[in-house]
Formats: structure tokens, C-alpha cells, sequence
């Protein structure tokens, strides 16, 4: 073995639950929300993808510190607090994981129903074929998911994420040396005096670079590596692996809203609310930056994509129900019954994006956007207690956070609960 296949090797082994963060991260908030960005106000919105992560920067990296630090994930940490933040947590999950599932798996079906050619299939109408291809797409995600959990997220990402990396990043190079001239005569620019410019500030942000709760189903992706490995991962590296992840994300959303302004912005199109159609004009971006002959691998990039985000958030609302209610109620709920539970609660997810897509998907954009209005809303209450739980006095003094970075949460914290109590009095 060379090498430099030896290292490649070596530094994917040290990958894991950072991948799997990144393959629930880049999804919807980027192959739509980064690229309707770009689109909209071109360059502009650059800036805010910088803010929002220095913002939630912390309260990220907590899930993930708080396993390496005790080898428990972090909702161990919530139920310390009490049991009363296990329920915060349980309650909001059930609440929103519903149309979040809805919203990922419905752009999922847009570009299977794009890149297949399934728009006419049987007859239907463009919401009942994304509803049937939905279906279907969550039928694959159960029986895979039935059948093996860490290790199959952990093995599928790594390929999906490298592959969507590579062709964004040369997607973005092709397109800056061949500028579409209608860029400099653009003359629509983002006002915060705009309602409509709000909104959508606030659904771009609510999702980027991912919802909160991803910071504890990292913890808990931690907890399962330590668990396949049989020990409990040192914190340099717990941290590296997150950083990959995090910062990676970063810079693909960066990509997406370029690609999104280079092609878009100025152009006088605008972006379909459905979700096979803004398949595929995401998708042409790429072929009017690299050329037809990348179609095939940027379908499979964006698809693959895509379909990560949505087994690894299917994967993720059972496994964090199962150890709430564990956490709740551990007399009526044994750790030898999670596996029960996982299944128990992996049916009634689906039942209810099932309902919603077959009742309630008036569009693609709306369902997106009522998913991230909630996340943007809900992030103050999750960093919350992913700081009240870090900075616990049992956490060992080595790995305490210090104060520097208590500032910084509380900082960051001010912004987020002022943002979404000015957004509340906006609506």
C-alpha cells in the first residue's frame, strides 16, 4: 500500500459522526436555500453564511466535545439539568420532525423525478407523483435502515459528501473564469426594510448551517462510534472530525449560493416551486458550468446527496426519541429495548411525512420554508442547553469549554433569542 493511500485510509477512519453531520447538513439549506440565495441577491448573502456559523459555532461543537468529554451523549447532559429539559428537547423533536422529514424527503422525490424523467408517471398530478415517489423513497430508507444503523450511515456518506464536493468546487472555478455578464446589470439587492426579503433571510438562516438538534444527534452518532470501536474517542480527535465536518459545510454553502448567483442572478429567471422542476434547474447549472457531460455525476452527486439527508434524518428522530424516553422513564423503558423502541418510532415518522406529503404539500418552497422558519425559531432553546450542559460542574476540568468560550456563547445566544423574538413580531 502506497503512501498516500495509506493516509487517505488513515484520515477516513478518523471520520465519522463529523460525515454523517455533514451529510444531514448539506441538504435542503444547501442544494435549495444556498442556491435560491445566490439567485435572489447574488454575492450578498456571503456574509451571512460567515455570521451564522460563528453564531452557532459553539453550540455545535458541544454535542460532539460533551461524548468526547464523558463518553455519554449529550442528552445525559440534559437530564442532569433536569428531567424537564429532556422533555424541551422530546417535545420539540415530536413536533417539528414531521415536516422536517417531509421537507428533505420531498426535494429527494423532485430530483428523482427530474433526473428519471417521472413527471407524467401514471397520470398524476405533479403533487400526487411527488407524494408516490416520497413514499417509495421511504420505503427503501426503512428497510435499510431496519437492517443496520451506525455503520451503513457512517460507510455511505463518506463517497456521497467527497463526490458532491469535488463537482461543486469545480462547478464554482468553471463558472468564475466565465462570468455571465448579466451579474454586473443585476440591480435587485437585499433590504432589511423588506418583509418579503426577511422572511426569507430567516428561512436561509434557520437551516444553515443545519438545524440545532443536529448538534445532539451528533453527540449520540459519537456515542455509537465510541460503542462499534470499543472506546470512547479522545478529544482531539472528536474535535477534528467535527471541524471537518462544520467548516466543510461552510464552504459548500458558500459554493451553492456562488453557483446560485453566477448563473441566476440578473438572468430575469426565477426558481419553480416544484420540486422536480428546481431539480432541474440546479442541475443545469452545472451542465452551463462544466458541460453536458456532467450530467450523469452531478445527478448522482445531488441525489446521493439528498438521499443522505434523508436516511440520516429518518435515522436520527427515532434513535433521539427512544433515548429521551429512555432518559424519562427508565423503569418502564429498558436499554435492551432500544432496538424495539428505534423501530416503534421509525414507523410512526413515516406514517406522519406521509401524511403531510399525501395532505398537506401545497409546494415544494412552502414546505421548506415553514421547516426552517421553525428551526430558526427553535435554535435559541437547544443552545441553551447545549451550554447549561457543557458548562456543568461535572465536566472534567480539562476538557471545561473556559471562559472565553462562555463569553461567546452568551453572546451568540443574545443574537439568536433577539433574532427570533424580532422575527415573532414580524409575523
Amino acid at each position: 500500500m502506497t503512501r498516500q493511500k495509506k493516509f487517505y485510509n488513515g484520515l477516513l477512519a478518523r471520520l465519522g459522526p463529523g460525515l454523517l453531520y455533514a451529510g444531514a447538513a448539506v441538504g435542503v439549506s444547501h442544494l435549495v436555500q444556498s442556491t435560491r440565495a445566490g439567485g435572489m441577491f447574488g454575492f450578498e448573502l456571503i456574509i451571512a453564511i460567515v455570521i451564522i456559523h460563528l453564531i452557532k459555532y459553539p453550540f455545535f461543537e458541544f454535542g460532539p466535545r460533551y461524548t468526547a468529554a464523558t463518553g455519554r451523549n449529550i442528552l445525559h447532559g440534559y437530564k442532569k439539568l433536569g428531567t424537564w429539559a429532556v422533555w424541551v428537547y422530546l417535545t420539540m423533536t415530536i413536533a417539528t420532525m414531521f415536516i422536517i422529514q417531509a421537507a428533505v424527503t420531498v426535494v429527494t422525490a423532485g430530483l428523482i423525478t427530474h433526473i428519471f424523467g417521472l413527471q407524467g408517471l401514471g397520470g398524476f398530478e405533479p403533487q400526487m407523483v411527488a407524494a408516490i415517489i416520497s413514499s417509495l423513497l421511504l420505503l427503501i430508507c426503512f428497510t435499510l435502515l431496519a437492517s443496520g444503523h451506525y455503520v451503513l450511515l457512517d460507510r455511505l456518506v463518506k463517497v456521497i459528501i467527497l463526490v458532491l464536493s469535488i463537482t461543486s468546487v469545480a462547478a464554482v472555478i468553471m463558472l468564475l473564469f466565465d462570468n455571465p455578464g448579466h451579474y454586473e446589470s443585476a440591480t435587485v439587492f437585499f433590504s432589511f426594510s423588506d418583509t418579503v426579503h426577511l422572511v426569507f433571510l430567516v428561512a436561509f438562516l434557520g437551516w444553515m448551517p443545519a438545524p440545532m438538534d443536529i448538534s445532539v444527534w451528533h453527540s449520540i452518532w459519537s456515542e455509537s462510534k465510541n460503542e462499534s470501536e470499543g472506546k470512547v474517542a479522545s478529544m482531539k480527535a472528536a474535535l477534528f472530525d467535527f471541524r471537518v465536518g462544520f467548516f466543510g459545510t461552510g464552504l459548500l454553502a458558500i459554493c451553492f449560493l456562488l453557483l446560485g448567483a453566477l448563473v441566476m442572478y440578473g438572468s430575469g429567471e426565477s426558481f419553480e416551486a416544484g420540486g422536480a422542476a428546481f431539480a432541474g434547474q440546479l442541475i443545469g447549472m452545472y451542465q452551463q458550468a462544466l458541460g453536458d457531460w456532467a450530467f450523469p455525476i452531478v445527478a448522482i452527486a445531488a441525489l446521493t446527496t439528498m438521499f443522505s439527508t434523508t436516511l440520516t434524518l429518518l435515522d436520527a428522530f427515532p434513535r433521539t426519541i427512544g433515548i429521551s424516553l429512555e432518559l424519562i422513564f427508565p423503569e418502564q423503558i429498558k436499554h435492551r429495548d432500544n432496538d424495539k423502541t428505534y423501530l416503534i418510532w421509525l414507523l410512526i415518522t413515516i406514517a406522519g411525512t406521509l401524511i403531510i406529503l399525501f395532505f398537506f404539500l401545497p409546494s415544494m418552497v412552502g414546505m421548506v420554508q415553514v421547516a426552517t422558519v421553525v428551526a430558526f425559531v427553535a435554535a435559541p432553546i437547544l443552545a441553551t442547553l447545549n451550554t447549561l450542559a457543557m458548562f456543568d460542574k461535572d465536566i472534567p476540568s480539562q476538557h471545561h469549554p473556559g471562559k472565553p468560550v462562555l463569553i461567546w456563547c452568551i453572546f451568540s445566544l443574545t443574537a439568536l433569542i433577539a433574532c427570533s423574538i424580532s422575527y415573532l413580531f414580524l409575523i
